[in-house]
């Protein structure tokens, strides 16, 4: 039998390719009380709105974004599109300089002096130009680092520094550049600069491609799903799920249900031993035995469960460093309350202020005559902004006086939630790559009964964990 620890997305998902695969179910074991993980999402259809505690779109992007869209075809979930055309897809923005500031969403946009740049953004191109090639060491920089060689401290500051807050609640000057930048990153170390290696790949007959990992040989080489060719036809930027993402958890846990998934909450998996004869797990003082096992924990709740065993994989997957995010989700009873329309806007670290940024949930989606906010809070910043141990009512309200401060929002709110989300997200720092390939190469060179998924190893996304699933499914092979 294949065990399957953890119950978030990544650990269904995996439970549903074994099915897929294989034909025959497998066990989750989930240690907390309910299943999805991170995913949360609170339905208050009466008043026409919806809370998300984690996130709440999904892009329709690359082959990931394509293999998440064949399971919701599948499971035969409807989903509600953004389209490139929006308002929430056009308009970003950041809060700089004492000001809302919108991000260029057009070509034309890049040829403007617009705050909080002193300079148009096509002039960073000759920042590129100009500046001396820079063999890394060790393959592997900061994403901010990279950016600031190559074109210049206002866009590592207030364009690349805000947006890793907003995908990883990290620190651009310790995130990998091979979190986000990998193929760039490649390009420029190749070739001296990342303009220069563009051209002079195309000049010595490198095929660039738009989408490199749809036109590569893989899953969906001869045949996209027909829910993707839906989202390309009608340019469709990000998607949610009727009634909220948590749809898409529970409707996993039907399916494997429903045919036989053996899934078991409130089940923590202590102790893992491997042996010739198979691995022995400790779940709530039983000892249990498998054939395989694929882990979907975090890395540092795996690394407790084989430390007596194998120190040196516990070590390396304490490696992977997590941070703490608060998420305040408010709702008004009025729909006109923000001063622009958007997606919403993200803030800078050079601003200093405690707050990660600000969704406009409201401005997404249709939620009748609310306004509706989810404030994101702390990361790698939590403990210096808030302190080992802030009560809800502390951050509710920081981030009350950030609305307003920012935003101009002085009401109170009719509904709020807050929800302190203790090490949920990995940080891809530098040097994760190299981290990684070595718990893989541990794990290969010990024979381990073992394979690891989920976002600690393979990206932090929705499309991400799903695919991490499948790609290490699909590697198995069972007599």
């Amino acid at each position: 039998m294949v065990i399957v620890l953890g119950g978030g997305l990544s650990g269904l998902s995996t439970g549903y390719y074994l099915l897929k695969r294989f034909g025959k179910p497998a066990a989750i074991f989930e240690s907390s009380n309910r299943l999805g993980g991170w995913i949360r999402t609170e339905n208050h259809k009466d008043k026409d709105f919806i809370f998300e505690s984690g996130p709440r779109t999904i892009r329709p992007r690359g082959v990931a974004g394509a293999n998440t869209l064949e399971m919701i075809e599948d499971l035969q979930l409807p989903v509600e599109s953004i389209k490139s055309t929006h308002i929430a897809a056009k308009n970003r923005l950041i809060y700089a300089k004492g000001e809302l500031c919108l991000l260029p969403n057009n070509l034309g946009g890049i040829f403007a002096t617009r705050p909080p740049f002193s300079k148009p953004l096509y002039t960073a191109l000759f920042h590129d130009l100009r500046a001396s090639s820079k063999k890394i060491k060790y393959g592997d920089e900061s994403i901010y680092s990279f950016v600031k060689r190559r074109f210049g401290s206002e866009l590592a500051d207030y364009a690349i520094s805000p947006m890793i807050c907003g995908i990883c609640a990290g620190d651009a000057k310790e995130i990998s550049v091979r979190f986000l930048m990998n193929d760039i990153f490649e390009t420029e170390q190749q070739y001296g600069g990342v303009v220069k290696g563009f051209f002079l790949s195309k000049l010595i007959g490198r095929k660039e491609v738009r989408d490199a990992h749809i036109n590569s040989p893989g899953i969906f080489a001869e045949n996209m799903p027909s829910l993707y060719q839906r989202a390309v036809k009608e340019g469709w930027s990000m998607y949610r799920l009727n009634d909220g993402l948590e749809t898409l958890p529970k409707a996993l846990e039907a399916y494997l249900r429903s045919r036989n998934t053996e899934i078991n909450l409130s089940s923590e998996c202590s102790k893992i031993l491997f042996s010739d004869d198979g691995v022995r797990l400790k779940i709530k003082d039983t000892l249990l035995l498998a054939e395989h096992v694929i882990s979907s924990l975090p890395s540092y709740r795996l690394a407790a469960c084989v430390k007596d065993q194998h120190p040196g994989l516990a070590g390396q997957l304490l490696a992977i460093p997590y941070v703490n995010v608060a998420v305040v989700n408010l709702q008004y009873c009025t729909d006109n309350l923000l001063p622009l329309r958007a997606f919403g806007f993200l803030v800078p670290p050079v601003e200093r202020r405690p707050i990660l940024g600000v969704i406009f949930d409201s401005c997404c989606f249709e939620m009748g005559e609310n306004t509706v906010l989810t404030v994101m809070m702390g990361g790698k910043w939590f403990e210096e902004y808030f302190g080992q141990n802030p009560t809800k009512k502390d951050l509710l309200d920081i981030a009350l006086k950030e609305v307003e401060d920012i935003l101009g929002i002085c009401q109170e709110p009719r509904f709020t939630r807050v929800h302190i989300l203790e090490k949920c997200i990995p940080q891809y720092n530098v040097g994760h790559k190299q981290v990684v390939e070595g718990i893989r190469r541990y794990i290969q060179h010990y024979k381990l009964s073992l394979s690891v998924c989920g976002a600690a190893y393979d990206g932090v996304g929705i499309n991400d964990v799903i695919m991490s699933a499948r790609t290490n499914v699909e590697s198995l092979s069972f007599s």
